[in-house]
């Protein structure tokens, strides 16, 4: 927010100077970024009149003119480029030896062999503008030979303050003005706008869709206007301080009583509307040419203004083309609304919008302002452009205006949380000054002491204040933040004990690491369209107002985030990596794939829930360009190895690999990760089918673990080692290719006797002399007791055991 200091002192006038006054705001929170001083700079610059001018004789685009700097002188002769100078207009001379803001004192320059004693200037080379549109024309009354820091009030400075998106009520002088005033305990300067009555009958039709952001809706029409001229210098200039650039009356002063009043208004030229405006919500594939001149096509949620033709302007960013203003309308529409922000944020993005309406839209604006800038706008335009007014017409949803809710502030916490105990009528001046309704509410005795209570209730123009802590801020700004004491917090250290059963994030991270992998940190949100390529089974959140249509959605998993890093990894030529990444995903109902309910995931609240994830990617060769290493591909069973070492790491050793109906893995190449009878996880290669629509130019392997489910493990609990040797014994088992590993060694392991210490897989067979559909495991058998040496018919008699156990999944003895 960009202003002119003289300016902010006609609503407020603080006995201070200009720095002190940017620490005042600084401490209010309103963070001054830059103070900058005009006419500081600006020596022997004047008012001057072009008697004629010439064209250059050696240079097309420059014009030798004749100039009147005042003071009973001989005209002087000046070079100048700029396309707007003409004979009888009054501008800006910088003299030879006077000064400008960063031109140095000025001599005589020979341009392409014409003299040239002095400078016209533009509001740029002033200082007021960071924009140049030629010379900058002054009024026809105005005083040949006057310093143009006298005329032109250049004794100010623009202060630009960088607000925090809460506070939308200081985007104009006013919400500025109201926080200075209760600062200084100083009433705003009365700024009425006269209440302009209609002289004539006229209005437009106007309707409103209950389906629209737009929750109040002001217009007038003003006819017989003359927009020919400019508007007035001062406000030209408080425009250009602002970062605005004057355009024509109708438009300046919508800009105007925006930056004053904060209420955004927009000019529509009443000919060139047909049929009633219509504040409506788009229809599918309409489209629009903006003021800027570009064409956009709508979204069926954007509220639009329109008429018989179509959409005239979206609503509450920017108007269209068609029936903009210029300086041959002569009848005018102007319109100020109530646009709630919801229905504002994210499209000034999309649609590549941004101007100081949405600005103010998106943050919210004062529910209350319309009116009041309706009589300021046509009071002003009349005093320019004539004109005849007709009347306001209004139209509200009460129902669906924002609400402002007494919140009940305890002298007791302000006086805790801000650490002094201020008087009660400071405080209650305090919320007075700040417009802040406070009704007292029946005081409470807290440790033999009483305190007081108040209801409180925001004036309408602050969104910020909603809970008690909001009001207690309210108080020590005012105060001052830097009143406050400064005391060391009385802190008695304390010590956690460390949870044994929750292995640290840190160490899984580490082990991780150590096996190859690069930790990657991405967007909690992400591509709605990849994602839901991805897991079209789950739906994702979507973001009320995203950075951009990319990042539109929360994520349901930590993959797309992780694939796009190996994408953008791989346009880079970088073919291989292992990469992995913790962090949150975000389910709006139940995963069928991993159980969302597993241990200690936080329930946020309305059927939402957000639990803790651990991703990993591995894609490439399994080892760099080696003269003594072949060119061998990371594949499942590297991913599967290094899922068994995070468990096994752990000593978690109820976990299980079982087969998993996903579309998203390739079929051949999927597993879920079973613990306690729950889906904890799952990992494999991507689907060869998502390859083209995700845009990979390889398929990688990819897991996905619940974060928790690798953190718990059981308790350590020591014992002796056998002093008596083990017994190894090699059987093969024939089962059903259908059989899975995972599910025989749970089988196996269910039934063996606390002798066998080892089961492991050496060989799988399938081939010449079994039945089709059939296939062979060789296992080994470990087997040790921690009382006496095993015999032979010991170890036949476990290994009966266990083949009696298999023959319930089909198997049988190979002989």
């Amino acid at each position: 927010m960009k202003f002119s200091e003289r300016w902010l002192r006609e609503w407020i006038d603080p006995p201070v100077d200009t720095g002190t006054l940017a620490e005042q705001l600084t401490s209010l929170g309103l963070e001054v970024d830059t103070v900058r001083q005009l006419g500081g700079e600006i020596e022997g610059v004047v008012v001057a009149e072009v008697l004629s001018v010439e064209p250059h004789p050696d240079a097309d685009r420059l014009r030798v003119c004749r100039v009147d700097a005042g003071a009973g002188g001989e005209p002087l002769q000046i070079v100048c480029g700029a396309p707007n100078v003409r004979a009888g207009m009054k501008t800006v001379l910088a003299t030879v030896g006077g000064t400008l803001p960063g031109f140095g004192r000025l001599r005589k320059a020979r341009l392409r062999g014409v003299d040239s004693f002095g400078m016209l200037c533009s509001a740029k080379e002033l200082g007021t503008s960071e924009e140049s549109d030629g010379l900058l024309e002054l009024a026809a009354d105005a005083p040949v030979g006057t310093s143009i820091v006298e005329y032109l009030e250049l004794d100010d400075a623009i202060i630009d303050i960088d607000l925090t998106p809460d506070r939308a009520d200081c985007l104009s002088l006013i919400g500025v003005a109201r926080d200075l005033s209760a600062k200084n305990d100083l009433p705003l300067s009365e700024h009425a706008c006269n209440a302009i009555e209609g002289v004539i009958a006229d209005t437009h039709p106007v309707e409103v869709s209950p389906d629209s952001c737009c929750v109040c809706f002001t217009g007038r029409v003003i006819r017989d206007l003359d927009l020919s001229g400019e508007s007035p210098l001062w406000m030209q200039e408080r425009l250009r301080r602002s970062g605005q650039r004057p355009i024509n009356p109708a438009v300046d002063i919508t800009n105007y009583v925006m930056l004053e009043l904060g209420q955004p208004m927009h000019a529509f030229d009443l000919d060139k509307l047909q049929g009633p405006l219509q504040v409506r919500l788009a229809k599918p594939g309409e489209t629009l040419v903006l003021l800027d001149g570009r064409e956009v096509t709508l979204t069926s949620d954007t509220t639009v203004i329109a008429d018989d033709r179509g959409a005239i302007s979206i609503a509450g960013i920017m108007g269209g083309d068609s029936t903009g203003v210029d300086e041959n309308t002569r009848n005018i529409y102007f319109e100020a609304a109530l646009f709630l922000p919801l229905g504002i944020a994210g499209k000034p993005r999309h649609y590549a919008a941004h101007s100081e309406s949405a600005h103010r839209f998106e943050r919210g604006v004062d529910p209350v302002g319309q009116l009041r800038a309706q009589h300021c706008a046509a009071e002003l335009l009349m005093s320019i452009a004539g004109g005849k007014p007709g009347p306001v017409q209004e139209w509200v949803d009460s129902a669906r205006l924002p609400a402002r809710e007494p919140t009940l502030l305890r002298q007791q916490r302000l006086n805790q949380v801000i650490g002094i105990a201020p008087e009660l009528d400071t405080i209650e001046s305090i919320m007075s000054r700040l417009g802040i309704n406070v009704t007292a509410a029946e005081p409470v005795m807290v440790d033999g002491a009483e305190y007081r209570q108040w209801h409180v209730t925001p004036p309408s123009h602050r969104y910020d204040l909603a809970i008690e802590e909001d009001y207690i801020e309210e108080v020590a700004r005012i105060i001052g933040f830097e009143s406050l004491p400064r005391t060391t917090a009385s802190v008695r250290p304390s010590f956690q004990p460390v949870d044994e059963r929750r292995r640290p994030l840190n160490d899984i991270k580490r082990q991780l690491a150590g096996r190859g992998y690069q930790e990657v940190v991405t967007f909690s949100f992400v591509d709605a369209e990849r994602q839901a390529i991805l897991r079209p089974d789950l739906e994702a959140l979507p973001l009320a107002n995203p950075i951009s249509a990319d990042l539109a959605v929360m994520r349901t998993s930590l993959v797309p985030g992780l694939l796009e890093v190996m994408r953008r990894n791989q346009s880079r030529q970088r073919q291989s990596m292992k990469l992995f990444e913790s962090g949150l995903r975000f389910l709006t109902k139940g995963d069928a794939v991993i159980d969302p309910t597993h241990g200690e995931d936080l329930q946020i609240g309305d059927g939402l829930q957000q639990q803790s994830m651990l991703a990993g990617l591995i894609v490439g060769r399994r080892a760099g360009e080696n003269w003594n290493a072949t060119a061998d591909e990371l594949d499942f069973f590297d991913l599967r190895a290094d899922i068994e070492a995070l468990f096994a790491e752990a000593d978690i050793g109820a976990t299980r690999f079982t087969g998993i109906d996903f579309d998203m893995l390739h079929p051949g190449q999927r597993a879920a990760i079973v613990l306690d009878g729950k889906t904890v996880g799952w990992f494999g290669r991507l689907n060869p089918a998502l390859e083209a629509r995700l845009d990979l130019d390889a398929l990688p392997l990819v897991f996905e673990i619940s974060q928790l489910a690798l953190q718990l493990r059981p308790l350590m609990h020591y014992r002796e080692i056998s002093r008596y040797p083990s017994v190894r014994r090699d059987i093969a088992l024939v089962v059903d290719e259908a059989v899975t590993w995972g599910e025989l060694e749970a089988t196996l392991r269910e039934a063996a006797p606390e002798t066998l210490r080892e089961v492991q897989v050496f060989d799988i067979y399938q081939g010449e002399h079994l039945e089709a559909g059939r296939k062979s495991i060789a296992l080994s058998l470990v087997l040790q007791d921690m009382s006496k040496t095993l015999e032979d018919a010991d170890v036949d008699e476990v290994v009966e055991n266990l083949v009696q156990a298999a023959a319930s999944l089909g198997a049988t003895l190979r002989s």
